[in-house]
Protein backbone atom coordinates (compact mmCIF):
# COMPACT_ATOMS: atom_id res chain seq x y z
CA UNK A 1 0.00 0.00 0.00
CA UNK A 2 2.92 2.79 0.99
CA UNK A 3 4.75 1.95 -2.30
CA UNK A 4 1.32 2.91 -4.23
CA UNK A 5 1.02 5.49 -2.26
CA UNK A 6 4.46 6.83 -3.04
CA UNK A 7 4.63 6.24 -6.52
CA UNK A 8 1.71 8.80 -6.81
CA UNK A 9 3.75 11.56 -6.13
CA UNK A 10 6.92 10.59 -8.02
CA UNK A 11 7.77 11.92 -11.17
CA UNK A 12 9.16 9.08 -12.56
CA UNK A 13 6.79 6.62 -11.74
CA UNK A 14 2.96 6.38 -12.85
CA UNK A 15 -0.13 4.66 -11.82
CA UNK A 16 -1.76 2.57 -13.54
CA UNK A 17 -5.88 1.93 -12.41
CA UNK A 18 -7.39 -1.23 -14.32
CA UNK A 19 -6.73 -3.42 -16.29
CA UNK A 20 -7.05 -1.98 -19.75
CA UNK A 21 -4.54 0.83 -18.75
CA UNK A 22 -2.27 -2.19 -17.47
CA UNK A 23 -2.73 -3.80 -21.09
CA UNK A 24 -1.80 -0.93 -22.90
CA UNK A 25 0.80 0.43 -21.21
CA UNK A 26 2.19 -3.44 -21.51
CA UNK A 27 1.51 -3.47 -25.48
CA UNK A 28 3.26 0.05 -25.90
CA UNK A 29 6.46 -1.01 -23.90
CA UNK A 30 6.50 0.07 -20.38
CA UNK A 31 8.48 -1.19 -17.95
CA UNK A 32 6.25 -2.44 -15.48
CA UNK A 33 7.46 -2.57 -11.95
CA UNK A 34 4.27 -3.99 -9.38
CA UNK A 35 1.04 -5.30 -10.49
CA UNK A 36 -1.47 -5.72 -7.40
CA UNK A 37 -5.06 -7.56 -8.44
CA UNK A 38 -7.79 -7.91 -5.89
CA UNK A 39 -8.24 -11.70 -6.44
CA UNK A 40 -5.29 -13.71 -8.93
CA UNK A 41 -8.03 -14.62 -11.19
CA UNK A 42 -8.51 -10.97 -12.69
CA UNK A 43 -5.12 -10.76 -14.56
CA UNK A 44 -5.35 -14.08 -15.66
CA UNK A 45 -8.92 -14.40 -16.99
CA UNK A 46 -9.22 -10.58 -18.54
CA UNK A 47 -5.73 -10.73 -19.95
CA UNK A 48 -6.88 -14.65 -21.82
CA UNK A 49 -10.11 -12.89 -22.86
CA UNK A 50 -9.21 -9.34 -23.72
CA UNK A 51 -5.55 -9.19 -24.47
CA UNK A 52 -4.38 -12.84 -24.55
CA UNK A 53 -1.27 -11.22 -26.91
CA UNK A 54 0.39 -9.50 -23.37
CA UNK A 55 -1.89 -12.31 -20.87
CA UNK A 56 1.98 -13.41 -19.72
CA UNK A 57 3.66 -10.15 -19.16
CA UNK A 58 0.68 -9.59 -17.00
CA UNK A 59 0.33 -13.10 -15.17
CA UNK A 60 2.61 -12.16 -12.28
CA UNK A 61 0.10 -10.32 -10.42
CA UNK A 62 0.19 -10.22 -6.32
CA UNK A 63 -2.83 -11.15 -4.71
CA UNK A 64 -4.05 -8.26 -1.92
CA UNK A 65 -7.06 -8.77 0.25
CA UNK A 66 -9.94 -6.83 -1.10
CA UNK A 67 -9.56 -4.24 2.24
CA UNK A 68 -6.29 -3.23 1.05
CA UNK A 69 -6.89 -3.00 -2.79
CA UNK A 70 -9.45 -0.49 -2.04
CA UNK A 71 -6.69 1.95 -0.39
CA UNK A 72 -4.70 1.60 -3.57
CA UNK A 73 -6.57 4.36 -5.73
CA UNK A 74 -9.11 7.00 -4.64
CA UNK A 75 -11.43 5.35 -6.81
CA UNK A 76 -10.57 1.18 -7.21
CA UNK A 77 -10.66 0.49 -10.42
CA UNK A 78 -13.27 -2.51 -10.69
CA UNK A 79 -11.53 -4.97 -12.51
CA UNK A 80 -9.45 -5.67 -10.16
CA UNK A 81 -6.19 -4.61 -10.95
CA UNK A 82 -3.68 -1.69 -10.34
CA UNK A 83 -0.15 -1.34 -11.89
CA UNK A 84 3.11 0.77 -11.32
CA UNK A 85 5.16 1.68 -14.20
CA UNK A 86 8.33 3.89 -14.90
CA UNK A 87 7.17 6.97 -16.30
CA UNK A 88 8.97 6.85 -20.12
CA UNK A 89 11.47 10.20 -20.43
CA UNK A 90 9.34 12.80 -23.17
CA UNK A 91 11.82 15.27 -24.79
CA UNK A 92 9.27 17.89 -25.84
CA UNK A 93 11.76 19.69 -28.09
CA UNK A 94 12.09 15.80 -29.96
CA UNK A 95 8.62 15.67 -30.15
CA UNK A 96 8.11 19.19 -31.69
CA UNK A 97 10.66 18.09 -33.96
CA UNK A 98 8.99 14.85 -35.48
CA UNK A 99 9.33 15.24 -39.11
CA UNK A 100 5.94 12.92 -39.86
CA UNK A 101 2.95 14.95 -40.89
CA UNK A 102 0.85 13.74 -38.46
CA UNK A 103 -0.68 16.79 -36.03
CA UNK A 104 0.31 17.10 -32.78
CA UNK A 105 -2.63 18.13 -30.21
CA UNK A 106 -2.21 21.08 -28.16
CA UNK A 107 -4.61 21.59 -24.74
CA UNK A 108 -4.22 24.93 -23.97
CA UNK A 109 -4.37 25.19 -20.16
CA UNK A 110 -6.71 21.87 -19.27
CA UNK A 111 -8.24 21.94 -15.94
CA UNK A 112 -9.59 18.04 -15.58
CA UNK A 113 -6.94 15.60 -15.60
CA UNK A 114 -10.11 13.02 -17.24
CA UNK A 115 -10.70 15.18 -20.02
CA UNK A 116 -6.76 15.33 -20.69
CA UNK A 117 -6.69 11.40 -20.52
CA UNK A 118 -9.60 10.79 -22.74
CA UNK A 119 -7.67 13.42 -25.24
CA UNK A 120 -4.72 11.32 -25.43
CA UNK A 121 -6.93 8.40 -25.85
CA UNK A 122 -8.40 9.66 -29.03
CA UNK A 123 -5.24 11.06 -30.03
CA UNK A 124 -3.60 7.31 -30.04
CA UNK A 125 -6.37 5.84 -32.03
CA UNK A 126 -6.50 9.04 -34.13
CA UNK A 127 -2.26 8.62 -35.27
CA UNK A 128 -1.65 11.43 -34.07
CA UNK A 129 2.06 13.15 -33.56
CA UNK A 130 1.32 13.42 -29.98
CA UNK A 131 -0.22 15.22 -27.10
CA UNK A 132 1.25 18.32 -25.46
CA UNK A 133 -0.26 20.44 -22.00
CA UNK A 134 0.15 23.87 -21.47
CA UNK A 135 -0.75 24.88 -18.12
CA UNK A 136 -0.76 22.97 -14.56
CA UNK A 137 -2.21 19.99 -15.79
CA UNK A 138 -0.12 17.04 -15.72
CA UNK A 139 -1.02 14.39 -18.23
CA UNK A 140 0.34 11.64 -16.63
CA UNK A 141 -1.75 12.34 -13.77
CA UNK A 142 -3.24 9.38 -12.57
CA UNK A 143 -6.28 10.13 -13.21
CA UNK A 144 -5.35 11.17 -16.85
CA UNK A 145 -3.77 7.69 -16.98
CA UNK A 146 -7.11 5.78 -16.08
CA UNK A 147 -8.71 8.24 -18.79
CA UNK A 148 -6.72 7.34 -20.94
CA UNK A 149 -6.37 3.70 -20.26
CA UNK A 150 -2.74 4.09 -20.38
CA UNK A 151 -2.47 4.92 -24.10
CA UNK A 152 0.15 7.87 -22.95
CA UNK A 153 2.44 4.60 -23.73
CA UNK A 154 1.04 5.04 -27.10
CA UNK A 155 2.89 8.20 -28.27
CA UNK A 156 4.33 10.88 -26.60
CA UNK A 157 2.67 13.15 -24.19
CA UNK A 158 4.43 16.43 -22.48
CA UNK A 159 3.71 19.13 -20.78
CA UNK A 160 5.79 22.63 -22.09
CA UNK A 161 6.14 25.33 -20.07
CA UNK A 162 5.59 27.88 -21.85
CA UNK A 163 3.66 29.05 -25.40
CA UNK A 164 7.27 30.51 -26.10
CA UNK A 165 8.76 27.53 -26.04
CA UNK A 166 6.02 25.60 -27.57
CA UNK A 167 6.29 27.88 -31.07
CA UNK A 168 10.21 27.80 -31.14
CA UNK A 169 11.58 26.41 -34.51
CA UNK A 170 12.44 22.58 -33.82
CA UNK A 171 15.29 21.40 -35.95
CA UNK A 172 12.44 19.66 -37.95
CA UNK A 173 11.13 23.39 -39.39
CA UNK A 174 8.18 25.26 -38.09
CA UNK A 175 4.91 23.93 -37.72
CA UNK A 176 1.84 25.76 -38.69
CA UNK A 177 0.15 26.47 -35.83
CA UNK A 178 -3.74 26.22 -35.82
CA UNK A 179 -6.58 27.40 -33.15
CA UNK A 180 -9.64 25.39 -32.87
CA UNK A 181 -12.20 28.40 -32.43
CA UNK A 182 -15.73 29.42 -33.41
CA UNK A 183 -14.40 32.44 -35.06
CA UNK A 184 -12.35 30.14 -37.93
CA UNK A 185 -13.18 28.68 -41.05
CA UNK A 186 -15.45 25.87 -41.04
CA UNK A 187 -13.55 22.63 -40.56
CA UNK A 188 -13.15 19.83 -43.63
CA UNK A 189 -10.95 17.46 -44.92
CA UNK A 190 -7.74 18.80 -45.88
CA UNK A 191 -7.99 21.81 -44.29
CA UNK A 192 -5.36 21.03 -41.80
CA UNK A 193 -1.69 21.44 -43.08
CA UNK A 194 1.20 18.83 -42.63
CA UNK A 195 2.87 19.22 -39.22
CA UNK A 196 -0.06 21.17 -38.12
CA UNK A 197 -0.04 22.30 -34.08
CA UNK A 198 -3.96 22.08 -33.60
CA UNK A 199 -4.29 23.74 -30.19
CA UNK A 200 -7.51 23.71 -28.24
CA UNK A 201 -8.73 25.98 -25.27
CA UNK A 202 -11.24 24.79 -22.26
CA UNK A 203 -14.62 23.95 -22.95
CA UNK A 204 -15.83 27.08 -21.18
CA UNK A 205 -13.36 30.71 -22.26
CA UNK A 206 -11.66 28.29 -25.11
CA UNK A 207 -8.51 29.80 -26.09
CA UNK A 208 -6.81 32.85 -24.80
CA UNK A 209 -6.42 35.78 -26.91
CA UNK A 210 -2.31 35.20 -27.05
CA UNK A 211 -2.58 32.28 -28.51
CA UNK A 212 -5.21 33.18 -31.00
CA UNK A 213 -3.28 36.35 -31.70
CA UNK A 214 0.03 33.44 -32.71
CA UNK A 215 -2.33 31.21 -34.42
CA UNK A 216 -1.34 31.57 -38.60
CA UNK A 217 -5.06 29.59 -39.36
CA UNK A 218 -8.23 29.78 -37.24
CA UNK A 219 -10.63 26.52 -37.75
CA UNK A 220 -13.81 25.95 -36.49
CA UNK A 221 -15.95 22.48 -36.02
CA UNK A 222 -19.50 23.47 -37.61
CA UNK A 223 -22.19 22.36 -35.54
CA UNK A 224 -25.78 22.81 -35.26
CA UNK A 225 -27.37 26.22 -34.40
CA UNK A 226 -27.47 26.56 -30.55
CA UNK A 227 -25.51 24.25 -29.61
CA UNK A 228 -22.25 26.33 -28.41
CA UNK A 229 -19.49 23.72 -27.25
CA UNK A 230 -18.45 20.49 -27.69
CA UNK A 231 -16.60 17.98 -24.80
CA UNK A 232 -13.00 18.95 -25.47
CA UNK A 233 -11.85 15.45 -26.37
CA UNK A 234 -15.16 15.35 -28.59
CA UNK A 235 -13.53 18.27 -30.20
CA UNK A 236 -10.35 16.86 -30.80
CA UNK A 237 -12.00 13.40 -32.17
CA UNK A 238 -13.71 15.46 -34.64
CA UNK A 239 -10.71 17.13 -36.05
CA UNK A 240 -8.56 14.59 -36.08
CA UNK A 241 -10.90 12.90 -38.21
CA UNK A 242 -11.18 15.14 -40.31
CA UNK A 243 -7.50 14.87 -40.89
CA UNK A 244 -7.47 11.26 -41.74
CA UNK A 245 -9.96 11.56 -44.11
CA UNK A 246 -8.20 13.85 -46.63
CA UNK A 247 -6.58 11.53 -48.96
CA UNK A 248 -3.30 13.84 -49.13
CA UNK A 249 -2.72 13.38 -44.87
CA UNK A 250 0.27 11.41 -45.76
Amino acid sequence: MERFQAARGNPALVVLEGFHALKHATRFGAEVLAVAARKDEAVALLALELAPDVASALGAARVVAPEVFTRLAPRPHPTGVMAIARRPAIDAGAVLAEPRPAPLVVLEDPRRPENVGAVVRVAAAAGAAGVVTLGGCDPWHPAAVRGAAGLQFALPVARVGSLDELLAVPAGGPRPLVALDPSGEELAPGAIPPRALLVFGTERGGLSQALLARAGRALAIPMRQGVSSLNLATAVAVTLYAWRLAPSRY
